[in-house]
């Protein structure tokens, strides 16, 4: 699959979509040829949960956060507790990189659908702590940005790793 950034058509949704598609894109592209006993080193000595293996785990399970629990209003069966609630980042070094970035490819595509059978203004059924709610648009725009922050993490990590830079 080619990514880019460049959307087929210049309508609002197809930039969004195209945007989020091209840095997820990102986040597994930088993943290549990685093995998993790399996958899960944490190299910050400040960030001990900071792995790509817990990068590529926590953006799938904010994806569904994002879609799922608060836009649709499902029950949230998320990974993460008040105990623990970095929990996603912390049980990704116990899974294959491969198995995780499947998973993430999956969660995606449910949410592709999602979002191609809703209007962009629909608004999210959870409301925020001041009583308003959060449109579709919004939920894009915000995965867009934490997607592309992490890549820069998930860059560092890399190019710390095996020197790798890139994609």
């Amino acid at each position: 699959m080619t990514r880019t950034d460049t959307p087929p058509a210049w309508d609002e949704r197809t930039q969004l979509t195209t945007f989020l598609t091209y840095v997820r894109a990102t986040a597994r592209a930088k993943c290549e040829e990685l093995s998993d006993e790399d996958a899960v080193k944490a190299i910050l000595p400040g960030s001990p949960l900071m792995t790509l293996s817990g990068l590529i785990n926590h953006l799938r399970w904010v994806e569904y956060y994002w879609f799922r629990v608060v836009f649709l209003g499902e029950p949230d069966e998320g990974p993460w507790t008040d105990e623990d609630p970095d929990r996603e980042m912390r049980i990704a070094v116990d899974i294959p990189l491969s198995r995780l970035l499947a998973e993430y490819a999956e969660e995606a595509a449910r949410h592709d659908e999602l979002v191609a059978a809703h209007d962009l203004d629909t608004k999210a059924r959870m409301k925020r702590s001041d009583g308003s709610a959060v449109d579709l648009r919004w939920i894009l725009l915000h995965l867009i940005e934490e997607t592309a922050r992490h890549n820069g993490h998930i860059d560092i990590l890399r190019e710390q790793i095996d020197g790798r830079t890139g994609d």
